[in-house]
């Protein structure tokens, strides 16, 4: 059976996901197709040797419409002979399309697969496509007729469940800034982050390269001085338990973004003279509850570990994704988790969260960082709209 190998891991520096942010100004297709050029260019490979490209995306609609991968790749000037799918996971879609690509590796269908993922939130806000419809079908409705509820109410659930204080998810928020602003400080990012050129405000061009929602003097006291951001009276009669801390300080920012990873068979890496640089030890997909949401990491996290027969403790460093706060803490407490080892340099309330870019983009993260502490195996997990969860081992070589 062949072995499924990451190559390579490139993304975009990230944008604010709203007007006059670095990125605003590029349209996603073409945002994505810099990421994957970018790979052909840094491991020399002609685009007609690639398989098959996987992107993930969320907001499948307007720009991102019509099979963005297919148009990324045909922007990115590729082999009209390479094909593309998009693939929605919410949150998680770009981790499912490293999936995809390294589960067609392994069953032989592929030899050399790119997974990516993109997301303008500027350009294709959250909600564009709620506005063509609801999507609560009344199936759906009949089922939970007290309906199911925005991300931020299950973030503020799992806050209220797992007693975490407004302290407690602030605390979280400014480490997350202040690692990624060490991080980024030390050039831990340098090896994956590929610039890209924009037009500046003063309508000069220069090259984006660094993330632009990281803020290296965030403090718990600044944080405290923000609104709770999902408060509403009606809310707030349905769930009396919850206490109202979750704010856009302890959440992450809208924001633009590009990644993608460059897979392949360890054979077919020997054969081009390229060098792997983890291989994929072990897969896991689950769903959880809705109304909860983001619960589905925990699980995630249980079934891949029973699965290996590996522990948590044998994982040198974990990537969580940050949608809130209150995701990786609750996590952490439910698994054993190190909190040393919990996304050492950063994670997406700093960073940002391109919605179908995050999940390649912690797997370059986890990568680089197993590669420059010499860590063996790294484990990710993503939360996911809907209730669902993916998660990920890879193993450095």
């Amino acid at each position: 059976m062949p072995t499924a190998v990451i190559v390579d891991a490139v993304r975009s520096a990230f944008g604010r996901g709203k007007p006059g942010g670095a990125l605003s100004g590029v349209h996603p297709v073409d945002l994505a197709a810099h990421v994957l050029r970018s790979l052909l260019e840094r491991n020399a490979l002609d685009s007609a040797q690639v398989d098959d490209v996987i992107m993930g995306t969320f907001g499948q609609v307007g720009e991102q419409s019509w099979n963005v991968g297919r148009h990324a790749l045909l922007s990115a000037g590729f082999a009209e002979t390479v094909p593309a799918t998009t693939v929605d996971r919410q949150c998680g879609s770009s981790q499912q399309a490293a999936h995809f690509a390294a589960q067609g590796v392994i069953a032989g269908a592929y030899d050399i697969v790119i997974a990516a993922g993109v997301e303008s939130m500027s350009r294709v806000p959250l909600g564009t496509s709620d506005a063509a419809g609801d999507p609560h079908s009344p199936g759906i409705r009949a089922r939970y007729p007290e309906g199911l509820v925005h991300q931020g109410i299950s973030a503020e659930l799992i806050a209220a469940k797992w007693g975490f204080s407004r302290d407690t998810l602030d605390a979280f928020a400014a480490e997350s800034h202040r690692r990624a602003a060490a991080a980024g400080a030390e050039g831990r990012f340098a090896g994956t982050i590929v610039p890209i050129e924009v037009t500046g405000a003063d309508g000069g061009a220069r090259l984006h390269s660094s993330d632009e929602t990281v803020r290296p003097g965030t403090t718990v006291e600044a944080l405290a001085g923000l609104k709770p951001a999902y408060y509403s009276e009606a809310m707030a009669a349905r769930f009396p338990q919850i206490a109202w801390n979750i704010t856009a300080g302890n959440a992450s920012p809208l924001t633009d973004g590009a990644s993608a990873l460059l897979i392949m068979s360890e054979e077919k890496a020997g054969e081009l003279g390229l060098t792997p640089r983890a291989r994929f030890h072990a897969f896991a997909v689950v769903g959880d509850d809705p109304l909860f949401m983001l619960t589905g990491p925990i699980p995630a996290t249980r079934k891949i570990l029973q699965r290996t027969g590996l522990t948590i403790e044998d994982m040198d460093a974990y990537e969580v994704n940050e949608a809130f706060a209150s995701v990786p803490l609750a996590w952490a407490t439910e698994v054993g988790a190190d909190p040393a080892k919990l996304n050492p340099w950063g994670g997406a309330i700093a960073i940002g969260h391109p919605l179908g870019a995050s999940g390649a983009r912690l797997m370059g993260n986890l990568l680089a960082y197993l590669e420059a502490t010499g860590g063996r195996y790294g484990l990710q997990a993503v939360c996911e709209g809907g209730g669902m969860a993916n998660a990920t081992i890879i193993e450095r070589l």
